[in-house]
């Protein structure tokens, strides 16, 4: 039951996006238009799950053991860089298409404080290894589902009868903001259903 709690948690009530706000950039950045967010859904849920995988075994492995606990932002860093780069290879040699639609968003994934909070969060609720990569995955959908929601909203967005002093970033932050009180109300959801 403890998995169906983290997901649920992950994706609806403790969405990184909506709720904890982080990731915010790739958010505001990618999601003009479906196609691109979807992309960086897809990437984010693959580096979201690798990075809580590696970084468990490395802060277990590693860290705690010899006493390098205050390392683990700067190894966390460098474990999420690496797979970043293997993801902008991936996709660069696979689609280009969306390789160039996502542009600098793509490699920014590195800093996206949403990954690297997701391996600290792991850490901190002292999540064994496969309830950290359940997390992982579930964040990572959660981000997807978020960035897609918003794209598809931005896009009817650009067909609507937008008075001018809103078009562009100030009524898509109006938009993110009405989505993250319309996620606010999961929380008595899942008070009600894992109490």
């Amino acid at each position: 039951m403890s998995f169906v709690a983290i997901v649920v948690s992950s994706i609806l009530v403790n969405n990184f996006v909506l709720m904890r706000f982080l990731g915010i950039c790739p958010f505001l950045g990618v999601s003009r238009q479906l196609a691109t967010a979807t992309g960086m859904g897809a990437a984010v849920v693959f580096v979201m799950t690798l990075a809580s995988a590696i970084t468990w075994v490395f802060h277990h492995t590693l860290l705690v053991p010899f006493g390098l606990a205050y390392l683990q932002t700067v190894v966390f860093i460098l474990v999420i860089a690496s797979l970043v780069q293997f993801v902008e290879m991936v996709i660069q040699k696979t689609s280009p298409a969306l390789y160039q639609a996502l542009g600098i968003y793509l490699p920014i994934i590195t800093t996206n404080c949403a990954i690297l909070g997701v391996a600290l969060i792991n850490v901190r609720q002292d999540y064994a290894f496969l309830e950290s990569v359940v997390n992982g995955l579930a964040a990572g959908m959660g981000f997807t589902l978020a960035i897609i929601l918003f794209a598809g909203v931005r896009e009817r967005l650009e067909l609507a009868d937008t008075p001018a002093a809103l078009k562009g970033v100030p009524i898509a932050l109006v938009s993110a903001g009405l989505m993250s009180v319309a996620f606010f109300g999961f929380q008595n959801l899942f008070r009600f259903l894992f109490s």
